[in-house]
C-alpha cells in the first residue's frame, strides 16, 4: 500500500496545491479523493459532447509516468494535441484492424502507453474513418473504431518478434 508513504505529505502537498487521487479501499483522509467511489457512483450513459470536449488542444489530457532514468518516476503531463499526434502517426503508415503491435514492457513513455496500447485501441477498420480520417473518425465517436491486436511482451525479443 503506498498510500502510507505518501500520507506523511499530505499537508505539504495542499499547500503546493497539489491534488492527491488515491485508487483502492479506504478511508481517506480529508482532502484526498477516493477515485474507487467516484468511479461507483459514475454514469454509464455517454456524456453529451460539449461535457468532454477540450475547449484548448494544448490542454491536459493525461499524464504518462516516466521510467524515473534520471530520478524518481514522475507525472509528465500530455496534451490532447500530441494525443491526436500520436493517433495520427497510424493514420500516416496506414495501420488497420489487421495489424499487429508488438510492445515490450514496461510501458513507460509515449512509445508504449499512448503510441502502443492507446493507439491500437483507436485504429478503425481499414485504417480510415468517414472523411478518409480515421484519426478524426475516434475523436467522435470512441464507439466506432476496432481496434488492433497489441501484443505486450516482457522484454523484446528479436527472435520472437515475427511469431
Amino acid at each position: 500500500d503506498l498510500f502510507g508513504s505518501v500520507e506523511p505529505l499530505l499537508p505539504s502537498l495542499r499547500e503546493d496545491g497539489v491534488a492527491v487521487w488515491v485508487l483502492g479501499a479506504g478511508p481517506y483522509p480529508p482532502g484526498v479523493v477516493a477515485l474507487q467511489e467516484l468511479l461507483d457512483a459514475a454514469s454509464e450513459e455517454l456524456e453529451p459532447e460539449d461535457v468532454w470536449e477540450p475547449e484548448d488542444m494544448n490542454d491536459t489530457c493525461l499524464y504518462i509516468f516516466t521510467s524515473g532514468t534520471t530520478g524518481l518516476p514522475k507525472a509528465a503531463r500530455v496534451s490532447h494535441l500530441k494525443s491526436v499526434m500520436c493517433l495520427s502517426f497510424y493514420e500516416l503508415v496506414g495501420a488497420s484492424s489487421r495489424d499487429v503491435v508488438y510492445l515490450a514492457l514496461p510501458l513507460y513513455h509515449m512509445a508504449g502507453s499512448l503510441l502502443g496500447v492507446v493507439g491500437c485501441l483507436g485504429i478503425g477498420e481499414q485504417g480510415r474513418g468517414p472523411g478518409g480520417s480515421g484519426m478524426f473518425w475516434v475523436l467522435i465517436s470512441p464507439l466506432h473504431p476496432t481496434g488492433a491486436t497489441c501484443v505486450l511482451k516482457e522484454k523484446f525479443s528479436a527472435s520472437q518478434f515475427w511469431d
